[in-house]
Order: C-alpha cells, then structure tokens, then sequence
C-alpha cells in the first residue's frame, strides 16, 4: 500500500513536469511564431517597390509561398509572378542605363573634340582661299581674275578631299599645275593661237620640262602628308564615335536579363530590398553579360594607338625655318616660268610643232608684256601681308591653339584605352552598385559571402560563369562588325602616319553619303556604313569612302609637324618649309 502510494506520487510528479515542458514548448513555439509573424512582414518591399513607381496592388503585406517564381529563390517570399515581371524588365533597363552612363564621358569626347577639330579645320582652309583671293586681285588685277577659277578650283579640291570626297589628292595638284602651265603658257605667248591638243600636248612634257621649278614638288609633299594625316584622323574620330555609340546600346540576352535580376532585385523577394550585391557577384554577372564588348576591347587598343601614332604626327617635332605665304610660291613659280619662258617655249614648240600665229597679232604681245609686268619678284621688303594682316605672330597663336586642342584628344584617346574590358569594375565599383562589406552583401540567394571565383573578360571565360550561362560558340554580330569596322581605320591610320593614303587602291564604286566626311555640322546625324546590315562606313556624313585593306608602310623616324604644315598651307596665306632630321 505504501508503495503504491509512493508510485502514485511519482506519476504525478512526472505528470505536471510534462505539463510544465509542454507550457514551455507551447510558450516558446507562440513567441517563435510572433517573431517568424515579423520577419515575414513585407512592408518594406511595398515601400521600395512603390518608390520604384510600381502599383502596389498585387503586392503582398506578408510573405507567401514562393513555388510560382521563375527567377528568384522558391520558398517565402514578397513576389508575386507579376512582380517578377516587372523587376526583370526593371533590371534589364536599368542595365542599359549602366552601360550608357559609364560610357557617356568617353562617347561624348569623340563627338566634341571631332566637331571642334572639324570645324577649325574646315575654318582655316576657307580663311586661306578668301585670302589667297584677296592678295592675288590686289597683286595680279584683272589678269588673276580671268584665271581665278584655277586656284578657286585646288581649295574646292582640297575641301572635297578633306571631307571625305573620292578625290586623288596626288593626281588633283598635278591637275592644278597642269592647268596653271595652260594658261600661263599661253599668256607668255599670246602671239600664238593654241588649240586643245596643242595644250594638252604642253601638259604632257611637265615632268621634262618643269616650268615651275622645284614648287610644285615641295608643296605636293607637304600638301599631301598634311592632308592625309588630317583627314584620316578626324575619320578617325568619327569611327570611334560611331562604334563606341553603337556597342553601348548592350544586347541583353534573356541569360543575362535572369542574372541581372537575380542580382539586382531578388533581395526584394526575401524581404531584404536595401541590400546590396556582393562585389565579387556583381563581377560575374557583369562579365557574363559585356562578355562581347570585353572581346571588342583588343581590337578597340589597336586602333586607340594608331590614333595617338597620327596624332604624334600631327604634333611632333618641327623645326620653323623659312616662312613664305602660299602666294608668294605659287608667285615664285610664276616668275620661275616667266625667266625661263624662252627656253620653255622653244622646247615646246620644238617637240608639239610651231603653232600658229594669233589673228590679233600686236595686241596679244601687249598682254604678254602687261602679264610680265604684273608678275614680278618681290624682295623682301616689297612682299605683301594678307588681308586678313595674318603676320608670324597670327600662325604662331594658331598653331599653339591646334597644338593644344591635339594634345587634348590625346589625353581623352590615352584614357578610353582597355575601357571595354573594365566597364565591368565602373558599374560594379564599391559603393556604387555593389556592398563594401563581404559578410553583408547578397551572395545571389541569401545575405553571406559570395565564394564562387571571378571568371576573366570575354566570351570564350564565360563557359565556367556560375551567373551568367552563354553560348560561347554564338559571338554577338554587331560586337563583330564594329571589331571589323576598327580593324580597318586602324589599317588606314597606320598608312596614313607613313603618309599613304590607302583609298585609292581600292574599287573606286563604293557608296557615298552626304555631308562631311570628316565631320558633321549642327544638325547632322553620322552615320558609317561597316560591314553588316546595322553596320556604318568608314568615313562620315560628306564623304565617300572606302574600306581599306592595304598593310602599313614603313614607318618614318621622324617628320615635320603636320599641324605646322597644315596651319602653314591652311592659315591665310602662310606656308611653311619644315626640316627633316
């Protein structure tokens, strides 16, 4: 009886311990609960996506089961299938916006410093043939202005060639100076009558016969380098600038639209909307989805050195030795054909026949002798100054002024180097989009440390991205013809840094556009024509070119400023003789 007392005390004993275990799991359980009831609040996801300009009508106030998402992490969650939408479509314009911004300084440079060396360009040869015109009537009266269109002519040409027009610059002053020997020979010998075969005859014996002395020759040499260099190198400025336009409107593949939004707005989903990706992650998804702009990056180097090569060119060392207006040569070269016209004409007349005699007889020989009059040497005293009074002082502060506006391109060129490859570290830059703390940073499911490996830049690493998946085998076309479209105004700068102009080593019956192939006035919109169907031409609004294949010269060890030269052929009236090393 005893004992079973005992028993019976013990079992009640056990009884309330398991009573008060049970309160104690049931009141651990209610304040588990209350807190769990907290945590899935999701109030601060309908704020933030509010804030992104989002109804909140299918937004949830608490955490439901997440089994219907496509992207994000499956279990609870503060999205919906239509919230998930819209993120998406969120992350991949907000990508796009990225990719603008970290590339508008640089895109915006090519379009300024284009216009600007455009325009002073374009400025100094219209101020040279105003000015050319001005002098030459004052000097040579009514004589200069019946042959004015010879001279109106060669800036026409030079106009046409610097702007992107199909124009042999070689064969084009060869031309001027055939036509100039026309008409001066007949102008020495007015007594004659000379048909069009005749004349055509003079012109043939040019090289034999050199009328103009040594002129002709030293100015074609610097006239040509000048020109080239500087035409090829605001092409080049256009190219960059329609390429660098073009790749920063991103293709974004459904792939990377899936990592992005991972990335950028599942924290939204675990009820975590503030915080930040982890850097490492930011990484991989963004060299997943620029893996075709990070292979544009080798090929975007190249053509940035060649670019600084012709900009050296257009700098580099000079030497100002003897500084003589345009005018004044090509006046040199008339008086060289006016002292030496007597044996010029008996050589002419030896291998074209005797002409015959002009019908107007004793006045022509008046005109001969007012022509030999008018063109006269001048010492140095009597050498006249422009209209404009352009003096030494005038070329010097515009040179300075080019010089300097060069110099700044090339720090803008210097800087955009391997800027494809490292488009990825600006938008994923610490602090900017991606979290400084390593523990704190959303890892793509959960807040903790990203530990997947970094992969490299370019499509071909993308096979091992744990983000982004990739068909490798599958390279984005556009990225292609823009690598295309660089690899051919490279070759051309190359050329044009030896002094080659590759243009005319080509099929002459290449398209042309409109408008100014070195750049475009306000209102224009370039547009080159590359290799594809959304590809442009090398070459900008006015002009008409062709893509080149032709490999680079030898390069030159050293060369006169081709700045000074075109400054010196350009500025009104000023020329300059600069000296090789």
């Amino acid at each position: 009886m005893k004992r079973t007392h005992q028993y019976t005390k013990i079992s009640l004993m056990c009884a309330m311990w398991r009573l008060q275990v049970a309160l104690c799991t049931l009141s651990v359980l209610s304040l588990s609960s209350a807190g769990e009831s907290k945590a899935r609040s999701c109030s601060e996801v309908r704020q933030a996506y509010s804030a992104k300009g989002f109804s909140l009508h299918h937004v949830p106030h608490q955490e439901i089961s997440g089994e219907h998402l496509r992207v994000c992490p499956k279990g609870y969650t503060c999205c919906t299938s239509e919230m998930e939408d819209k993120l998406s479509q969120q992350s991949k314009q907000e990508f796009e916006i990225m990719v603008e911004d970290s590339s508008h300084n640089m895109r915006t440079t090519f379009i300024s410093r284009h216009k600007k060396f455009d325009e002073f360009f374009l400025e100094l040869l219209d101020n040279s043939e105003k000015s050319l015109n001005s002098m030459f009537t004052k000097t040579y009266g009514k004589l200069y202005m019946q042959n004015s269109e010879v001279f109106q002519d060669l800036f026409t040409e030079l106009k046409r060639y610097y702007t992107g027009g199909n124009v042999n610059l070689e064969e084009m002053l060869n031309d001027f100076w055939s036509r100039l020997l026309e008409r001066m020979f007949q102008l020495l010998n007015s007594q004659y009558h000379f048909t069009d075969d005749y004349l055509e005859c003079v012109t043939k014996y040019t090289d034999q016969l050199k009328p103009f002395g040594d002129v002709p020759r030293k100015l074609k040499a610097q006239v040509t380098k000048a020109f080239i260099a500087a035409r090829t190198f605001v092409q080049g400025l256009t190219v960059g600038r329609e390429v660098a336009n073009r790749v920063a409107k991103v293709n974004v593949v459904p792939a990377c639209v899936r990592a992005l939004t991972q990335m950028l707005y599942c924290p939204y989903c675990r009820g975590m909307p503030g915080l930040k990706p982890c850097h490492n992650y930011c990484y991989n998804v963004m060299r997943g989805c620029l893996a075709n702009q990070a292979d544009l990056d080798a090929e975007w180097n190249l053509f940035i050195d060649a670019m600084l090569l012709v900009a050296d060119r257009l700098v580099g060392p000079f030497n100002i030795g003897v500084i003589e207006p345009i005018d004044i040569k090509i006046a040199e070269a008339i008086m060289t054909i006016r002292t030496t016209s007597m044996q010029v004409s008996a050589k002419v007349f030896q291998w074209c026949g005797q002409p015959k005699p002009s019908a107007i007889g004793r006045s022509a020989r008046g005109i001969s002798d007012v022509f030999s009059s008018r063109f006269r040497p001048f010492t140095p005293e009597q050498r006249p100054t422009t209209a404009a009074g352009t003096s030494l002082d005038r070329l010097r502060a515009v040179w300075k002024t080019m010089q300097h506006s060069v110099i700044d391109i090339k720090e803008k060129l210097k800087e955009s180097k391997k800027f494809w490859s490292k488009l990825p570290d600006d938008i994923c830059a610490k602090g900017k989009l991606t979290e400084s703390d390593e523990e704190q940073c959303w890892n793509s499911h959960t807040k903790g440390r990203y530990f997947s490996e970094v992969v490299k830049e370019g499509l071909t690493n993308q096979v091992n991205n744990p983000e982004v998946v990739l068909d490798i085998t599958r390279p984005d076309t556009l990225i292609r013809q823009q690598i295309m479209a660089l690899r051919v105004m490279t070759n051309k700068l190359k050329n044009a840094y030896n002094g080659n102009d590759i243009s005319f080593q080509d099929s002459s019956d290449e398209g042309s556009s409109s408008g100014s192939g070195s750049g475009c006035s306000d209102g224009c919109t370039t547009e080159l024509v590359f290799v594809g169907t959304e590809a442009p031409v090398i070459g900008a609004d006015r002009s008409d070119e062709r893509a080149a294949a032709a490999a680079a010269g030898q390069s030159l060890s050293c060369g006169p400023s081709t700045i000074l030269v075109m400054a010196a052929l350009t500025l009104p009236l000023w020329a300059v003789q600069t000296q090789w090393r």
